[in-house]
């Protein structure tokens, strides 16, 4: 896998050469078929011999009619209609024959996107917990041949960290409150953001894909505390994957004995609702949310939960070919939409009491022989000549 580059396939010196090939490919095959196509599709040709009409898609006699009445009859259809003395020639739908080269040219941002994406894309990944600054410069790392991008409004500050959940507990949605603060401090742009919903600002783009418990706050009395109340922060560590350990889960503890003792409160949260409280010899001793406000006795401790300080997790991303991606895809959409028009051409010769007309298309051939029928059903009969 590493020997033939499979983990970042994308930015392979192969991987860029097929590109390459492909876009050459593309790119001859436009100026070498497509265009000469609509240029031979654009020439106003006559057809002045009966012979020419016998092997079109469509061809009709028409006795003792004319090839003036038949140019306003094609024209209510929108053909572009062009008379000389007795010939006629008319078209419609040449978007459709211009459709495969803006199909081809849609293809070729694509690949000049995808390229560009795979040489120049600088990413990373952070996570900083509630009321913390982070700089976006130093977690970004160049992929493939890119360069380390300077994020130059400075830093960015996790304001809040919140956690939706369902009635059964479950986290429903993530949201972190960020700013984004200039070298001086000044608050440059404010989003919350959330999964989907991302943070965008001097060219970086900042997802929401994880989280974390980065501390806890408790009031603490008693014991070795002495009677007054005091405030800590107590660091906490994750324990996902630890023998025993089932699903994500936060593990903190709180000394209450020298540092030769280890003894301590263990304290454990899965999430931002509440926490767990252990004994000193590993026994319950009580749940607590921190927002109750109760205390919870533990060895002659006095414990008080204030609050549980998550950390938002957050995947950061410069991609300066995205913009020729999305151009991309949006002209391939509309372009091979276009593509489905039919370019129809239709022939007339008018020869001494007969009209020979004469067509063919590119697609939807049945509604083409029905559009014709119905036009030569309008032109005057004999009554009326």
């Amino acid at each position: 896998i590493l020997s033939f580059g499979v983990d970042h396939i994308y930015s392979t010196w192969y991987f860029l050469g097929l590109l390459l090939l492909l876009g050459a490919s593309l790119a001859a095959c436009s100026t070498t078929t497509q265009w000469p196509m609509v240029k031979v599709a654009r020439r106003w040709r006559f057809f002045s011999r009966r012979a020419q009409f016998v092997e079109m898609e469509v061809a009709e006699e028409v006795d003792r009619a004319r090839v003036k009445d038949l140019a306003p009859a094609l024209a209510k259809k929108g053909y572009q209609v062009f008379v000389k003395g007795s010939q006629l020639y008319g078209f419609k739908g040449l978007v459709g024959r211009l459709a495969p080269i803006g199909v081809h040219a849609s293809l070729l941002f694509i690949l000049l996107g995808t390229g560009y994406s795979s040489i120049a894309t600088v990413n990373g990944s952070v996570m900083a917990p509630q009321g913390s600054d982070f700089d976006v410069t130093a977690s970004l790392q160049p992929s493939g041949l890119g360069v380390r991008e300077v994020f130059t409004a400075g830093t960015v500050r996790v304001n809040e960290f919140q956690i939706d959940t369902y009635s059964s507990g479950a986290v429903s949605q993530f949201f972190s409150d960020l700013s984004v603060v200039s070298p001086q401090g000044q608050e440059l742009y404010r989003k919350t953001i959330s999964v989907n919903d991302p943070l965008r600002y001097d060219g970086v783009t900042m997802y929401q894909t994880d989280w974390s418990i980065a501390s806890i706050v408790v009031q603490a009395s008693g014991g070795p505390f002495g009677s007054e109340a005091v405030n800590l922060q107590l660091p906490m560590a994750a324990l996902e994957g630890k023998p025993g350990i089932n699903g994500r889960i936060w593990g903190g503890f709180l000394p209450t004995g020298d540092s030769q003792s280890k003894k301590g409160i263990s304290i454990l949260a899965r999430d931002l609702q509440s926490v767990v409280v252990y004994k000193e010899d590993g026994d319950f001793a009580g749940v607590r949310r921190p927002d109750s406000g109760k205390a919870i006795e533990v060895g002659g401790v006095q414990i008080v939960v204030k609050d549980i300080i998550g950390a938002t997790g957050l995947e950061l991303k410069k991609d300066p070919g995205v913009p020729f991606i999305y151009a991309g895809y949006g002209g391939l959409i509309i372009t091979t939409f276009i593509s489905y028009l039919s370019h129809s051409q239709v022939w007339a010769l008018e020869l001494e009491s007969v009209m020979y007309v004469g067509g063919r298309s590119n697609r939807a051939k049945v509604d083409f022989s029905n559009e014709i029928d119905d036009v030569l059903n309008e032109l005057p009969d004999v009554a009326s000549m």
